[in-house]
């Protein structure tokens, strides 16, 4: 089961720079805020519950793996971020690391 909650803990984890990013825009600034701290809070809980039985280490690696990479492709899809081979390398070099870290535990 804590697998599951990281793995839910890494998807939250997106909300909360996407928030940010809409509060960049003034017409969209409270509802941003909002957003990023509600998605703050599930994120930082669900990582609370997969703790329990999964190093830190391992837990804050994947948790952070699976927000970037996530991040990374909410940018390309719904913000026009470049969307270069070396940056996908880079976060295919993310992903091989978090799922080498669950191979590992």
């Amino acid at each position: 089961m804590s697998w599951i909650y990281l793995f839910l803990a890494g998807l939250f984890e997106i909300g909360w720079p996407v928030g940010l990013k809409m509060a960049q825009v003034p017409s969209t600034r409270t509802a941003g805020i909002f957003v990023a701290v509600i998605f703050m809070a599930i994120s930082g809980f669900l990582l609370w519950m997969a703790q329990r039985t999964i190093p830190i280490g391992t837990a804050y690696a994947v948790w952070t793996g699976i927000g970037a990479a996530g991040t990374f492709l909410v940018g390309i899809f719904f913000y026009d971020d470049p969307a270069s081979l070396m940056r996908f390398v880079g976060v295919a070099l993310i992903v091989a690391g978090v799922a080498t870290l669950k191979l590992a535990h």
